[in-house]
């Protein structure tokens, strides 16, 4: 039994997609999901992508990914990886899959002098906390995320 990273390609989409809304539903967000599969292929696979996709099989069979973009740290002065999405299949967890998923990207981070790799994770996720503990993470519990979307993003831009 083998696990192997590979870029999501066109055709991929709706495997994609299927794997947020699990995620979704698992993290208790699942009404939270607007996404279309059309939406996701024009993104990942554009004319110009800001947005990139690592899909994990095991035993040639897709079980997870990793959706992640390029950031900026201006303390850095380096791009960094933000991972936006990391799912693998209840029935596959416990057999390295994440880890590799994890692994894949820290390996980019390397190879292309990037200074960081971030995510978040839900508060009340123990099992993702211990896991991504365990792979060296740090939690940045000094950050509060801030969000403005809807009406008050519309309100903020001076267009409501």
């Amino acid at each position: 039994m083998t696990t192997a990273i590979r870029s999501a390609a066109p055709g991929d989409e709706a495997l994609i997609h299927g794997f947020i809304r699990k995620l979704a539903e698992y993290e208790k967000l699942g009404h939270e999901v607007e996404a279309t599969a059309g939406q996701i292929a024009e993104h990942l696979f554009g004319e110009t992508p800001r947005v990139f996709c690592d899909i994990a099989e095991w035993d040639g069979a897709p079980v997870g990914f990793a959706l992640w973009f390029y950031t900026f740290s201006t303390f850095q002065g380096r791009h960094g990886i933000w991972l936006e999405d990391l799912y693998v299949e209840p029935e596959q967890r416990g057999k390295g899959i994440g880890k590799a998923l994890l692994a894949n990207l820290a390996r980019r981070c390397i190879a292309e002098g990037l200074g960081r790799f971030e995510w978040w994770v839900l508060d009340w996720n123990a099992p993702s906390i211990a896991f991504y503990k365990a792979q060296g993470a740090v939690m940045q519990e000094e950050w509060t995320v801030c969000r403005v979307s809807g009406a008050e993003l519309e309100r903020l831009a001076g267009t409501a």
